[in-house]
């Protein structure tokens, strides 16, 4: 695992864009593993420009979201294909039968968790996964004491995620759906690279535990230190909680992909 830090958010969600266009730009048939949320949509927007101002051309990628909430249909405005849709797919022409969310209407969940993972592995698996980072230390859905070899499955979210998803649900945690189906852990960690992406003061102390404490089920994150190619960029906020800065400055100055990340931001 390398971990960059990055001065500000506006420069995370630029150098987080970056790095999917080298990825598209250096395989133009790239396998995209893709999450949502308030730091993706900025990431997005980079994403947006590039394709309309620079040619990104995202016509020949295939794409498979983390998560969906179970009994959303696509066309609710809250469901993550309508977010999808909203910050991106419209935008950067790309054939919707080239995108995938799970099905959270599947009359068997279970089973649409199993057509899931077979998709990814069908679409060659994912050559890039993009992730976020929940405030109990998931990625996707998967909440804590996930297997940390789970697969794509229904999972009951925990409260703290429904309080943290409800400014969609006007506010109201309660009015968040109490599933969602999500990839796991384990299918995660097959995608041939990871980028997780941390933003804010409030996941300081998360980012802190995933990167500094143990490997845990409580925290399914900390599954990442499992990855041979796995890149953490988090903001100062998010990075204010760390004690490991001395060895993040040591390794800047020493580690060439760490240097080029750099480069791309002065």
């Amino acid at each position: 695992m390398k971990v960059f830090l990055c001065p500000t958010r506006t420069d995370l969600a630029r150098l987080t864009a970056t790095l999917l266009a080298e990825q598209i730009s250096r395989k133009p048939r790239s396998v995209l593993g893709l999450a949502t949320g308030r730091t993706m949509e900025a990431v997005y927007a980079h994403l947006v420009q590039r394709h309309r101002e620079d040619g990104l051309d995202f016509s020949g990628c295939t794409t498979f979201n983390l998560d969906e909430y179970v009994g959303l249909p696509a066309t609710d405005a809250r469901s993550y294909h309508a977010y999808m849709h909203t910050h991106l797919f419209q935008h950067v022409g790309i054939a919707p039968d080239r995108t995938h969310l799970p099905n959270g209407m599947a009359a068997d969940l279970a089973a649409e968790g199993q057509r899931y993972d077979a998709a990814i592995k069908a679409a060659g698996d994912i050559d890039l996964q993009l992730l976020g980072l929940g405030e109990n230390g998931h990625i996707g859905f998967n909440e804590p004491l996930s297997s940390l070899a789970s697969r794509t499955r229904p999972v009951v979210l925990a409260p703290e995620t429904r309080q943290q998803n409800a400014g969609l649900f006007d506010g109201n945690p309660e009015s968040v759906p109490p599933l969602a189906l999500t990839m796991g852990t384990g299918t995660i960690l097959e995608s041939r690279r990871i980028v997780l992406t941390v933003a804010g003061k409030a996941k300081a102390e998360m980012l802190r535990a995933v990167l500094e404490g143990p490997v845990t089920a409580q925290i399914s994150a900390s599954a990442l230190h499992f990855h041979t190619n796995c890149l953490v960029l988090a903001d100062e906020d998010a990075a204010s909680a760390l004690t490991i800065r001395p060895a993040l400055d040591h390794a800047l100055i020493h580690d060439p992909e760490l240097r080029a990340l750099h480069s791309l931001l002065t």
